[in-house]
């Protein structure tokens, strides 16, 4: 029997934060430590129904609740923190969405004004059934139903940012944050450059599924019970997350306008094909210009995030940090064996 250590971080209703810095952390691991976990939806469990409108029943800044900080032992700024994603299930057996009169990609917002009447504040309760793997829309205004694939994933995934900065959850940028794209997945390996001594990992926002832009502001929001395994780099920070799964290594860029996020992830996608090939700059921006792709993660957030993504199988015998994602997905796959 492997030998695996397990921590179980399991947060009360006032243990949640609500930023990325400014917090102690509710645990200490050391690299290598397999973390169970309990996240809350972005509601905070408020919304629960058709007639609970976010407006009404939430409270502003506390939204988008997240668990943690995690911190890591011996995580120094400029090190490298890996996070493999084991599991991540919905703790209910329903989610919510919703649309907002000032927030999505579709409507006018208080930093693109328009004349137009704002949108609809409006609910849809979708029912999550784990066993079938399908989660279930129902459209409010007709008859019209549809089961749709569950697809797990944390919309909010970070560490503490650099230079004591203090960045609400909601916030996307360097440090990772609410970057939502749907590719923070089980069995994806993220990996955030560390800032602050202990990285001070936390996490949030799960989702039942979420189509790629979350287009309206809300994805299925959803509870989750979630297993990571964190581990420690040392050195080799990247600029901004970094994300590898068995088929691609994916890059972020958090910023606006939308075409700077394309711009951060592109650049940094050649500069990490660049380095791992040992290519000449120009050489790896042709490689990725061509091989590459480019799924928007969210437009809708304080800051969009774009995700540059590249096959590995372009890389031959080659490997990110040294192959760590395939040894914590074997870490992973051993405590599922185990469990």
């Amino acid at each position: 029997m492997t030998l695996l250590e397990v921590v179980s971080v399991r947060p009360t209703y006032h243990q949640y934060a609500y930023t990325f810095g400014g917090r102690r952390p509710l645990v200490t691991v050391r690299p290598g430590t397999i973390v169970e976990l309990s996240t809350e939806d972005c509601f905070g469990g408020s919304v629960r129904g058709i007639d609970d409108l976010p407006s009404a029943v939430c409270t502003f800044p506390y939204l988008n609740p997240v668990t943690g900080p995690i911190a890591v032992e011996g995580a120094e700024p400029g090190d490298t923190l890996a996070v493999h994603f084991v599991d991540i299930t919905p703790a209910r057996d329903w989610g919510i969405s919703s649309t907002f009169p000032h927030f999505g990609a579709l409507t006018a917002t208080p930093t693109t004004a328009m004349l137009h009447a704002p949108l609809e504040e409006r609910v849809w309760v979708y029912d999550l059934d784990v066993a079938a793997g399908v989660c279930r829309f129902r459209a409010r205004k007709s008859d019209f139903t549809v089961e749709l694939p569950l697809d797990p994933m944390h919309g909010t995934v970070g560490v503490a940012p650099a230079g004591g900065e203090t960045l609400m959850s909601i916030t996307p940028g360097a440090h990772g944050g609410n970057m939502d794209t749907p590719e923070m997945r089980a069995g994806t390996t993220a990996y955030f450059g560390v800032n602050v001594a202990g990285g001070m990992l936390s996490i949030g926002d799960g989702h039942a599924r979420q189509g790629e832009g979350e287009v309206c502001g809300t994805a299925v929001e959803a509870a989750m019970r979630t297993v990571i395994v964190v581990d420690l780099i040392k050195g080799g920070a990247p600029a901004s997350p970094r994300l590898e799964n068995d088929e691609y290594l994916l890059t972020t860029g958090s910023a606006r306008p939308l075409e700077d996020a394309f711009r951060i992830s592109q650049r940094d996608l050649v500069d990490w094909a660049a380095d791992l090939l040992d290519l000449e700059l120009l050489d790896a921006y042709q490689l990725v210009s061509q091989a590459g792709l480019a799924p928007a993660a969210n437009v809708c957030d304080t800051n969009y995030t774009m995700v540059g993504k590249l096959p590995k199988a372009v890389l031959g015998r080659h490997r990110a940090y040294e192959g760590r994602h395939d040894h914590l997905r074997a870490v992973a796959a051993a405590y599922l064996a185990e469990r």
